[in-house]
């Protein structure tokens, strides 16, 4: 038996119902589909943080991902214009932005990968950190309606003060338009764009993908170095990254 193949098996017996087909599945369409990902699933199920819920978040996420993959504009193409409303009903579009620093995060507060970079409040001295500096951040829930993390107007203000975010808005793009527009396949999945409307960085958020908060600290953060370089007048040394994170759970077409 392939070593990844027993960590799989040992993954599901630590499930509730190990015997369910769909768990026995699960982990060899992973295998299958995902490839270079089984190096973090290997690392993953062998850390206690992992928990039964995280598991299978995992597994269903990175096939989610490989099955309904979409492909984000190219860095240095111009940036799909949109127009949202935010969670207290006032529109924000890009075009009103043009001339700024733009960072687009999308999110699923139930995504154990969001709740890293929450619980920790590393998401939020981001956030308030460059809105400080004239930088403008929006958080998009793509989520349909009936899925996890879709927010209804008033439960995403409660999400927004019990976490303390400090972004720009919390847009809701509950027919999941914006999001297939930019490609946008995770949760967090972030893009910057530049002043001249232009996507100046896509991908993931650090270099770390997983969701254990004890990563944060000795991971690379790529939206800070790719924001420091940008503000400083410097090329962005690392343009594009592979996202990971919870699969968006797009509106069926």
């Amino acid at each position: 038996m392939l070593p990844h193949n027993k960590i799989f098996l040992n993954a599901c017996s630590r499930l509730s119902r190990p015997k369910t087909a769909v768990f026995v599945f699960l982990p060899f369409l992973a295998n299958m589909l995902i490839g270079r990902k089984l190096n973090y699933l290997t690392t993953s199920f062998s850390n206690p943080f992992m928990n039964k819920k995280i598991t299978l978040t995992v597994l269903t996420s990175l096939i989610a991902t490989a099955v309904f993959a979409l492909e984000p504009p190219p860095v240095g193409s111009a940036a799909p214009d949109f127009s949202l409303a935010d969670a207290k009903g006032q529109t924000h579009s890009l075009a009103q932005y043009k001339g700024k620093y733009v960072v687009l995060e999308w999110f699923n507060p139930e995504c154990p990968f969001v709740k890293k970079h929450y619980g920790t409040d590393n998401m939020q001295k981001l956030q308030k950190e460059y809105t400080d500096k004239g930088v403008v951040w929006l958080t998009i829930d793509s989520n349909a309606p009936g899925t996890e993390g879709n927010l209804t107007p008033e439960q995403a203000q409660k999400v927004a003060t019990s976490w303390k975010t400090q972004q720009t808005a919390l847009l809701l793009d509950a027919d999941g338009k914006v999001g297939r527009a930019y490609g946008s396949k995770n949760t967090p999945n972030m893009v910057i764009i530049n002043p001249e409307g232009k996507i100046a960085y896509e991908g993931a958020i650090d270099s770390k993908a997983t969701p254990n908060p004890a990563d944060i600290p000795s991971s690379t953060n790529y939206i800070k170095a790719a924001l420091d370089q940008s503000l400083a007048g410097k090329s962005i040394s690392t343009p594009q990254t592979k996202p990971y994170g919870c699969s968006v759970k797009y509106k069926s077409s």
